[in-house]
């Protein structure tokens, strides 16, 4: 089936590019074009698209008012397209808290080495975005998401909003179809009837891609101030974008929250994001344990940072004291470092299909034999309290 393409940009060499780029897979169509996020409302209801590309700034009405405008009445997945500056950042994040699903850097040479990888990877993530149906700023009671999610844990933190995107939402288990924990014949734990395991552990350490932006603020935004491991987050994102992205989490959560530098010790109730261009490696001793931040020009190595890198030298350190979690995002990253890690003794869970936005990372997670348990995005904060044995 043809995936239907609306794109909204006040430029209207971008328009003609991206269609181009676009329209030269077959599975693709772009269906019209908008100058501003007024025209992008209008045509968005009459001609209900499958996937939105949206600039962030434009005339008579910006991407992100379009954006909320637009999921108010129909579930579009939408990606933003942003500037790689720190305004440029915080706006994509606004974008993102909207219900956009994902965002790409504006220059496609900021995304690949060559003008064929880009087109590839632009035509790759608008065909993952299709795959997903936001729910926009809807939002649940706690007694619905209970029915929903199969537990009785509110897992929003008080006196904060109840984030908005394509992460809330019902779980297609809860529509009839089985969730991957049942497909499994009931070999991996599920989340309705978690227990804490019992393992003891010194890191929590989080991968995750597409998507991945939404799902780290509605689990880090969830954790007391006093929780007791330290966290470190892999989010491939570039690296203008993980310092104010950092900054925002921080403003949120009651952890602290900062974008990781060189030599920083790793201490209970921190949070540290890998910067984007870089690989994030950990080091020294389970008893004090260091972080590397180091160039990477690698050609072997696609993502910098990358969710290998860091769990392999994670495994390497704390060796069966590390609880990983793989998260929504395109691709295997973090498969092989998962794998080191479950051989070194640590315990790895991953996103169920229903709650994210491109069930790629998790899926590879789960093929490969290496999950431990299966876990809703609204379930993770929640089930990290119990697992790791706090309150």
């Amino acid at each position: 089936m043809t995936i239907r393409v609306l794109i909204v940009d006040d430029s209207s060499f971008f328009r003609r590019r991206l269609t181009e780029i676009l329209n030269s897979d077959p599975q693709l169509e772009v269906i019209d074009t908008a100058s501003d996020g007024r025209e992008a409302v209008t045509k968005a209801l009459a001609l209900k698209p499958d996937v939105i590309t949206m600039d962030i700034e434009m005339p008579v009405l910006d991407g992100i008012s379009a954006v909320r405008e637009i999921l108010q009445s129909q579930r579009i997945p939408i990606l933003m397209f942003s500037s790689l500056t720190h305004e440029g950042a915080k706006a994509t994040f606004d974008a993102l808290d909207a219900g956009a699903v994902d965002f790409l850097p504006k220059k496609f040479e900021d995304i690949a080495r060559d003008k064929e990888e880009a087109g590839n990877v632009l035509r790759d993530r608008v065909k993952a975005v299709a795959r997903k149906r936001p729910l926009g700023r809807t939002t649940f009671s706690s007694s619905q998401q209970s029915s929903l999610h199969g537990s009785t844990a509110n897992t929003t933190a008080p006196g904060r909003p109840a984030l908005s995107g394509s992460s809330s939402g019902l779980t297609r288990g809860a529509l009839g179809r089985p969730q991957l924990s049942e497909r499994l014949g009931g070999n991996v734990a599920r989340t309705a009837n978690f227990k804490a395991s019992g393992h003891s552990y010194k890191l929590v350490a989080i991968g995750t891609s597409t998507g991945g932006p939404v799902a780290l603020q509605r689990i880090l935004t969830n954790l007391p101030a006093d929780f007791p491991l330290p966290i470190i987050l892999i989010q491939h994102m570039p690296a203008a974008f993980t310092g104010a992205f950092a900054q925002r989490l921080n403003t949120l959560a009651k952890i602290e929250i900062k974008e990781a530098a060189d030599n920083d010790i790793l201490r209970p109730g921190v949070a540290y994001l890998a910067p984007g261009g870089k690989q994030m490696l950990v080091d020294g001793s389970d008893s004090q344990a260091r972080l590397r931040i180091k160039e990477d020009d690698s050609a072997r190595i696609t993502f910098k940072p990358s969710v290998d890198v860091t769990f392999a030298t994670a495994a390497r350190v704390f060796q069966d004291k590390v609880l990983a979690v793989v998260l929504t995002g395109m691709g295997a990253d973090g498969r092989e470092g998962a794998r080191m890690l479950k051989q070194a003794g640590s315990r790895v869970w991953a996103q169920d299909e229903a709650s994210c936005v491109v069930y790629g990372m998790p899926q590879a997670i789960a093929a490969a034999g290496l999950m431990d348990l299966e876990v809703s995005l609204n379930e993770v904060a929640s089930r990290l309290i119990t697992e790791v044995k706090h309150g």
